[in-house]
C-alpha cells in the first residue's frame, strides 16, 4: 500500500469505573463497565467495513475487550508497547489529588515517581509507530488515553510533551494518516453514536 493512503485507526477503550472517577489507570487491569461494553460494540460496523493489515491491542483487559467487541479480536495481536503509562505511585490517584501535593506536576512533562518517564513512554510509542509504518495496509490500535495521545504527538514528529494537547475520551475513534507523504492527524476524539 502506498503510505499516503494508509489509515491508522486509534481506538481508546470503553469506560471503566476508574475512567469515570478520574483515577489514573495504568497497569491496573480494570474491566469495562456495562456502558463501556455497549460503546465498544459501536465500533463493530466500522471495523467490518475496513480491511486491516495489522490489528494491535494493549495486553490489558479493557483494551482487549474493546477490540473483541469491535469484532477484531480474532485478528488482533497483543503488543506490550501499547500498555498505558505506568503511573507508579500515582496509580489509582486523581490529578487533583496529585496537584494538591505537587501543583506544577504534568504527566507528559514529569512522568510519575516509581513509574515511567516521558522518555520511556516515547521509546515504546516509537516502536509501535515503526511497526505501523512497516505494515502494508490499514492498521487498528486498541489502547489507552495517555499512550494514544503520545502516539499522536510522535506520529507527527512532536515530542512526548505535545501529547498534552490531544484530549481523548473513552470509546472514541481517531485516525492518523498522511498529507502528501507528511504524517498527519485526519480525525480526532470522535465518539461513535448508535
Amino acid at each position: 500500500m502506498n503510505k499516503p493512503f494508509q489509515q491508522v485507526y486509534l481506538v481508546r477503550h470503553g469506560e471503566t469505573e476508574w475512567s469515570l472517577s478520574g483515577q489514573h489507570t495504568g497497569i491496573t487491569d480494570i474491566p469495562l463497565t456495562a456502558n463501556g461494553r455497549r460503546a465498544a460494540k459501536l465500533f463493530e460496523p466500522l471495523a467490518a467495513k475496513v480491511s486491516f493489515a495489522l490489528v494491535l491491542t494493549s495486553p490489558l483487559e479493557r483494551a482487549q475487550m474493546t477490540c473483541e467487541l469491535a469484532g477484531l479480536g480474532g485478528q488482533s495481536e497483543v503488543d506490550r508497547d501499547l500498555m498505558e503509562w505506568n503511573y507508579g505511585e500515582y496509580e489509582g490517584v486523581t490529578s487533583k489529588q496529585i496537584r494538591a501535593k505537587s501543583p506544577e506536576w504534568m504527566l507528559f512533562k514529569d512522568g510519575c515517581p516509581g513509574g515511567e518517564s516521558p522518555e520511556q513512554v516515547g521509546a515504546r510509542v516509537d516502536r509501535v509507530i515503526a511497526r505501523v509504518r512497516a505494515a502494508d495496509g490499514h492498521v487498528a490500535l486498541f489502547a489507552h488515553g495517555h499512550i494514544l495521545r503520545v502516539l499522536a504527538a510522535r506520529w507527527i514528529g512532536f515530542p512526548v510533551v505535545a501529547g498534552s494537547h490531544f484530549m481523548l475520551d473513552t470509546a472514541t475513534l481517531s485516525v492518523l494518516s498522511y498529507y502528501q507523504d507528511i504524517p498527519a492527524v485526519k480525525l480526532w476524539n470522535v465518539p461513535l453514536l448508535p
